[in-house]
Order: structure tokens, then sequence, then C-alpha cells
């Protein structure tokens, strides 16, 4: 059983795509292939088989293998709650909410579970391709490290580091990155890539063999920008386009200052008969809006606070007024309530916070989350859904009455009595073709019959026959053991 390890000079050079695209590549190879990030951070998660939480590139790593996600693909989850603050996720279940300066205390006794996972991993598989987190040249992380070379040497798996030739100053990304790591660390290199080439890569020819002479690393390749990434689902809400699509239906999202599950909206931004407009702050709710999208949220009175910073409660005010439809999800559901709770401190301070009173339900924070995917049937066009569930909190008032959704013939969700304003629970909803027609086309739509799932798969397909085309895989796998 072999593994190998993806490492990047930095952060954001392209290492969850190049794990996707490897893991299909090796797959279509007739491999047996399984993705494994052992420390992760992101807001946008997936909720995976066995009942826990990863994060969302690692449940995208899991369909490029052909697996169902599992919590022991990504062991150590940290999902962001403050500037200063995250959860902490274990083997997909949540044990602790820890200051940023707290967290290196923790981290040695983690490293226990992330090898247990890993090894489950191995001997289930022919090979585990390994994503890192971050750098190693952040050195000043050593110490306690589950997340690069710390995890690299511990589990005796060998490194290739990637550079992104995109930002500019790969040279020094690559070379500078050998010049700080500890000489046992840098031993656990094998090779190296170079990533979002644009042009003609001929013209890197001399700067690829410099590295090469000057680190000694075996190179891999050079990776030409591949612009369908954009059609696969993102982790980082650094990475959230501006928008997509020129339908004639407008639909506005208001991106929250701790966007959770953002890729809920990854469907409608390609469907044809849709214009979708990220709004950042500053930016108002445009008058021409069809429907406003509140999306999720790690922190959901942070999030109205933030919200009514940018006017935004103002202008979805107006936007009701105007007939003009709202639909919350998960904590924007929650917001569009009449209160918001959070008597025990679970999300940030004790206290109670006004929400929008476009719906008439009121929520309470408790400390028990609920995880689990879910089939439903929506309400309005009894069209059968899929979905998940990843909250904590309860919602409840006169609007659930109106359900947006029934779960095993129990209401999920609220309506306000006109219809125009929805709330509900469930992400990725709108994944799924037949659910996403019916919902736009209900609103006075014109989808135009997207195959959504069966996009993202052809990409990852793409993706493995671009990296087969631009690096040396044979030489990549070999490299492992």
């Amino acid at each position: 059983m072999r593994a190998i390890m993806i490492q990047g000079a930095g952060s954001n050079v392209g290492k969850s795509l190049l794990v996707a695209g490897l893991c299909r590549a090796a797959r279509l190879r007739g491999l047996s292939v399984a993705p494994f990030k052992p420390q992760n951070m992101s807001n946008n998660a997936a909720v995976t088989a066995d009942g826990g939480e990863i994060g969302r590139a690692q449940a995208l790593q899991a369909l490029a293998s052909g697996l169902d996600p599992h919590t022991d693909m990504n062991p150590v989850l940290l999902k962001p709650e403050s500037e200063v603050g995250s959860q902490v996720i274990v083997q997909g279940r949540r044990v602790a909410t820890v200051k940023a300066r707290d967290y290196a205390a923790l981290k040695p006794a983690l490293m226990a579970p992330v090898l247990d996972s890993f090894h489950r991993l191995k001997a289930a598989h022919d090979l585990v391709i390994v994503e890192g987190a971050g750098s190693p040249a952040e050195v000043n992380l050593r110490s306690g490290d589950i997340a690069n070379m710390g995890f690299a040497r511990a589990g005796g798996v060998p490194v290739v580091l990637v550079g992104d030739i995109d930002r500019g100053g790969v040279i020094a990304q690559m070379v500078g990155t050998l010049a700080v790591l500890d000489p046992s660390d840098a031993a656990m290199i094998a090779g190296f890539i170079i990533n979002k080439f644009r042009g003609d890569v001929r013209l890197f020819d001399d700067g690829y063999r410099l590295i090469a002479d000057r680190t000694g690393w075996h190179g891999l390749g050079v990776v030409p920008y591949f612009a369908d990434a954009a059609k696969l689902p993102a982790e980082d809400a650094l990475d959230l386009p501006r928008g997509g699509g020129t339908g004639a239906f407008r639909i506005a999202v208001p991106v929250l200052s701790r966007i959770a599950n953002f890729d809920d909206l990854d469907p409608l931004a390609q469907e044809p008969g849709v214009a979708l407009t990220m709004l950042h702050a500053g930016q108002p709710i445009p008058g021409d809006t069809d429907l406003v999208i509140l999306p999720g949220t790690k922190s959901t009175r942070a999030d109205l606070a933030y919200l009514r910073a940018q006017g935004w409660d103002v202008d979805l005010a107006a936007h009701v007024r105007r007939g003009g439809h709202v639909l919350g999800i998960c904590g924007g559901y929650q917001m569009l309530g009449c209160v918001v709770g959070d008597p025990q401190g679970i999300e940030g301070p004790a206290g109670e916070t006004a929400g929008l009173g476009l719906l008439d339900v009121e929520t309470v924070m408790s400390p028990d989350k609920r995880l689990s995917r879910v089939s439903a049937v929506h309400a309005a066009t009894g069209q059968p859904m899929q979905g998940y569930e990843i909250h904590i909190g309860r919602s409840a008032g006169p609007d659930c009455a109106r359900p947006f959704a029934h779960v095993a013939g129990q209401p999920e969700g609220a309506m306000s009595p006109g219809g125009r304003v929805m709330g509900s629970y469930l992400h990725g909803m709108f994944a799924g073709d037949a659910f996403r027609t019916a919902f736009l086309a209900a609103l006075g739509a014109a989808p135009a019959g997207l195959a959504y799932g069966a996009g993202v798969e052809a990409v990852l397909d793409r993706l493995a026959a671009h990296l087969e085309t631009h690096l040396d895989v044979p030489g990549l796998l070999a490299l492992a053991r």
C-alpha cells in the first residue's frame, strides 16, 4: 500500500485541485485510490456517510476517487467562528472551540487520530494521495505540526512540492522553501510541480532547470492553468466568484463575513437561465433582483450585525415590498426569523439578536449539532430533493406550519403566508437537476436543463487528462511508498 503527499510552497497554490485530478487519474488507471488531508481549515464542509463532517475539497476528491466521503479522509477540521477562534472537529465530531493561540497546545494530541485515520485508508486502498495545508515553509508553526512535514515524517510519506507561477516569484517560492526547512524535513521532498502556468510553457524551461539544479528535486512537470476549475465546488471563500450566467432570472447573494457551505450556489451559477450576482461589502441588492438567497454562516448573530452594517436589511425589506422572493439556507434561514437566541454562548457571547422579521419563527442555539443526509419533498412543487443538514439551533414558530419541504413526512423549514419568503436547513438542494428546474420555474425562471452532477464528473475527467498530458504521472506514482 502506497502514499504520496502534495504540499504547497504557499497557500492556494492549487493543491486541492491537483489531488482531485490525480485521484481521478489514478482511478482511471485501475487503482483503488483515496484522498487524505490530515488537517483542514474551512467553513465549507460536507456530511459523510458515517455521519460526520469533512472539508468540501475532500468530498470532491472522494468523488474523483469513486468513493463516498468518509471522516477518515479529513480527521481534523478547523471551522473558524471568529477572528481568533475555531471549532475543532476530530474524525467528524466537534471536540472543542479554541483560540488560535491555544490550538498549538492541542495539536500534539491530534497526531494519534490523524495517523489512525491514515492507516485505515492506507490498508483499504492501493494508493492514498495526501494534501498538505498552507505551506511547510511556515516553519514558525513546525512544532507539533500535523498538517505538513510533521505528518509526512510520522507517516513516512514522500512529498511533492507545488509552486504557483500565476502569482509570480515561483523560483523564490521553491528555492526559499528548501532554504528554511530543517534538513530532515527537506529530505522528505522527492519532487516538484509548477502549477497555473499561462502561455507557452517552454518559456519557463530555464526557470524549471534552475529550480531542479538549486534543490536537487525531480521535476514532474509544469501544469497550465485549468480554466474549468471554476466549474468544480470551491472550498475557500477567497475563491468565491463574483457571479455567473447571463440569464433573465436574477439571483443576488450577499456574501456574509462568515459565509459557510457556499457551494450550495455552484449549480445556480452555472444554470443558463440564471444570472447570479455575489454581493460583497458595500454593494446594494439590485432593484431588479428576482430572488435573494441568504447563505449559510458559521456565526448567525455576528453575520446579522454584518448584514445590517452593509444596509442589506433595508434592501431586503424593499425587495420583499416589490414582490421579490427570498430564500434563507441554514444560518440564512435563522436570520430571516424574529429572534436568534444563544443563551449558552455557543457561537459567541451569550444573548439574543433581533432577526430580520421576514419569517415568523424564532431560533435557539443549542450545543448539539445536527449532521445528516436528507431525502425530502419540496412542499411547493412536490418535487423530490436531496440535501444535508449541518447546523446547531432549532427554529420554530407559526410560519413553520407552511413548511419549505417534508422530510420523512415531517415539516422542514418555513414559508411566509404569501410564499415569497422561504427558509430551510437543507444544504445541497440545488445540485439535484429536477428539483432545481422545478424550483426556478415556479419562481418564473426559464431553466435550460443543466446536468450539474454529470458536468462535475466530466470536468474531473478533463482535469485528469490535463494532468496526464502535462505531468509525469507515472513518475509521480513511482515516488509513492
